[in-house]
């Protein structure tokens, strides 16, 4: 049997259209005690998934856990790329026990769901293995996610492949959204969101611009 290899991404591939990204307790009380990531760069990949977001008009789901009572406001670099956008509070640690948030994951009714928030052990870990049971196909964005130790936060992610899901990085969900140079009507907005948020590759890339003038889509 001869395989042909054709030019079309593989389906696990997100796209920006067919998924929503939920965005899970990024607040104060909860980073407080989160040691398997430091806080600035924690800061640093919420921001960079929420701009990516953004720019690509991914359906994104913004939830906190007891923001007036506990745990504190949502971090500003993920409310400062939606303003104006709810922020569905709940009282459940697994967000997919909530009937609001599952009210507006069936308004947008995306069957990929991808996670990202505090604390991987307990408020990423829930909503994943209670997705994966009801059939979604789910990923999570594991270095924006964080634990009160590097065994929790590894022991989580562990588990969650374990039940299927995907895991991924931050800077490789905004890649892999543009996944082409040749898309004009997001390459500025990338490039420009890698050089606040990108570390390294953000320098190469205004090194690049600023010293040859090169491009991304060049060859």
């Amino acid at each position: 049997m001869t395989i042909t290899a054709t030019p079309t991404p593989g389906k696990s591939l997100l796209s920006p259209s067919d998924h929503t990204l939920i965005l899970i307790d990024f607040q104060s009380q909860m980073s407080f005690a989160t040691k398997s990531i430091a806080p600035e760069l924690l800061r640093n990949n919420a921001a960079l998934i929420s701009r990516a977001a953004k720019s690509f008009n991914v359906s994104t789901i913004l939830t906190t856990v007891a923001e007036k009572s506990f745990s504190g406001p949502m971090f500003d670099e993920i409310t400062d790329a939606f303003p104006g956008q709810p922020l569905l509070d709940r009282t459940s640690m697994n967000t997919w026990e909530d009937a609001g948030v599952i009210e507006e994951v069936n308004r947008i009714g995306k069957e990929r769901i991808v996670f990202a928030g505090l604390w991987t052990s307990v408020c990423i870990v829930g909503p994943v293995a209670s997705a994966i049971d009801q059939g979604f196909d789910a990923y999570f964005i594991a270095d924006a996610c964080g634990d009160i130790s590097e065994e929790a936060h590894e022991r989580a992610v562990q588990r969650m492949i374990q039940l299927g899901a995907k895991p991924m990085t931050s800077l490789q969900y905004m890649l892999e959204l543009q996944r082409d140079w040749a898309r004009t009507e997001t390459y500025d907005s990338t490039t420009g969101i890698a050089k606040q948020w990108g570390g390294a590759y953000g320098l190469g890339i205004k090194y690049a611009k600023t010293m040859f003038g090169a491009s991304e889509g060049s060859h």
